[in-house]
């Protein structure tokens, strides 16, 4: 568990450090990583050039993805769209 915890820790901080490092290009290690931890659509969304949002991060961390998890079921139900996402949070990620 702990050896799971650390890699974890290990690839948000290559995640936070890469993409400032480097310049952006599509797919890639990068994008294929994403894709599989976040998804079809934020690999997508990823390599036409937008960044992941902290949400999203979230999803990352043992135990509390659980809470990251139900927030975006309720926002789904509450019927949240990308435009409203866009506007409050900017274009950067959506």
């Amino acid at each position: 568990m702990k050896a799971i915890a650390v890699m974890l820790v290990a690839l948000m901080a290559l995640f936070a450090i890469a993409p400032a490092a480097m310049a952006h290009e599509t797919g890639g290690l990068v994008g294929g990583i994403i894709g599989c931890c976040f998804g079809v659509r934020s690999a997508a969304a990823y390599n036409d050039g937008k960044d992941l949002h902290w949400r999203e991060w979230g999803r990352l961390i043992p135990l509390a993805s659980f809470v990251f998890a139900i927030w975006d079921g309720v926002d789904g139900l509450n019927g949240r769209t990308t435009g409203n996402l866009a506007s409050e949070y900017g274009t950067t990620y959506y």
